[in-house]
């Protein structure tokens, strides 16, 4: 995530604020330039606002905006342009189901889910990728189940995800029990999403042979491999080629436990960039350019350049996790077929951009 500044003050804030703690200015997400800007009331009722340029020059081609629906449940910042046939965000319209908000602790709940679901958002977006099926022979959209006591997965489009994963004992507990090195909102999120992707991006006739050398043959039985998995567990050399033991229960499940990988690597590193805690500087010879060049992630970078980044962030945010008596910020190992298939996804992802 990249850092934003009020476009009022220039104050620096973040992603998920509503309000510039400096000059008291409203703040909201606009989709459309990937950034978050303050808004000031158009009218007394404080239903239409217009965006405040952090340079007035520049045009935009819509500037009255409306918030979110979702706002008036504290679970959306996002910005709606006037006039638009939707009172939701392009990310709170993907949703399908919301939680019954009546119900004890749903509430916070879900405002926790869709603060990770908007990360998710962004990150798709930042990448290009289409949110509405593109030109995939389905045509399916991109949608969300948040509720209770349900199972987390994906089916033809539609990610479901149980909303209790938002209690903080809960999720330990299921880590616990499926002996998992960590478990996050934006990781289940960022893996479902891989399921959708590869709807889209790779089951197609281009793509598919080069996955099925690459992670196996994704037509064998999806049940029988995920009960033997359950049952008998990960192999014991797992390691060497997976990302995570999850990922050696069917080729499906690699795909989509690569693609969150990726998702995290490319989100990390640009905040690393963003904070000053630049990977680069590791070797630096005297004499090098300082500050480095800054690049887009997400759109500007080669695998290469991700991975030579990524490792020693991940190490060093390890070490630092270490010191302050946690466990690894990173707790994986990327060998060198994790490598390989990381770098498919790049490609992968990059081809399917918009």
């Amino acid at each position: 995530m990249k850092n934003f500044a009020c476009t009022a003050c220039g104050s620096r804030v973040y992603f998920e604020n509503g309000t510039c703690l400096s000059c008291g200015h409203s703040l909201g997400f606009d989709a459309g330039t990937l950034t978050l800007v303050a808004v000031e009331p158009v009218a007394p009722d404080g239903g239409l606002y217009r965006k405040i340029k952090a340079n007035p020059g520049i045009k935009d081609a819509v500037s009255d905006v409306r918030f979110c629906e979702n706002a008036m449940h504290g679970a959306c910042n996002w910005l709606v342009p006037d006039g638009a046939p939707s009172t939701l965000c392009k990310a709170c319209a993907c949703n399908r189901t919301i939680p019954n908000l009546s119900e004890p602790g749903r509430l916070d709940a879900w405002r926790e889910v869709e603060h990770a679901k908007k990360r998710l958002i962004y990150s798709l977006l930042r990448l290009g990728l289409p949110l509405d099926g593109g030109t995939a022979r389905s045509g399916t959209p991109l949608t969300f189940d948040f509720v209770a006591k349900a199972v987390t997965g994906h089916d033809n489009g539609v990610i479901t995800l149980d909303v209790l994963e938002a209690d903080d004992v809960e999720r330990e507990r299921r880590r616990q029990f499926l002996d998992e090195p960590y478990r996050s909102l934006l990781g289940h999120l960022r893996h479902e999403s891989g399921h959708y992707y590869w709807m889209l991006l790779v089951d197609r006739d281009e793509s598919i042979e080069s996955f099925r050398t690459m992670f196996g043959d994704e037509r064998q039985d999806y049940q029988a491999a995920l009960s033997s998995h359950y049952a008998e567990g990960a192999p014991a050399n797992w390691a060497e080629n997976f990302v995570s033991a999850y990922a050696s229960a069917h080729p499906w499940e690699d795909w989509a436990e690569t693609w969150a990988h990726y998702l995290h690597m490319v989100d990390a590193v640009e905040t690393a960039e963003a904070e000053g805690m630049e990977p680069r500087a590791a070797g630096l010879l005297f004499g090098a350019a300082w500050p480095f060049k800054k690049y887009d992630v997400y759109r500007q970078v080669s695998f290469e350049s991700l991975i030579e980044r990524w490792v020693p962030l991940s190490l060093s945010m390890n070490s630092l996790s270490r010191s302050l008596g946690h466990r690894d910020f990173y707790p994986f190992v990327i060998s060198a077929p994790v490598r390989a298939k990381l770098a498919f996804v790049h490609r992968v992802v990059h081809a399917g951009a918009a």
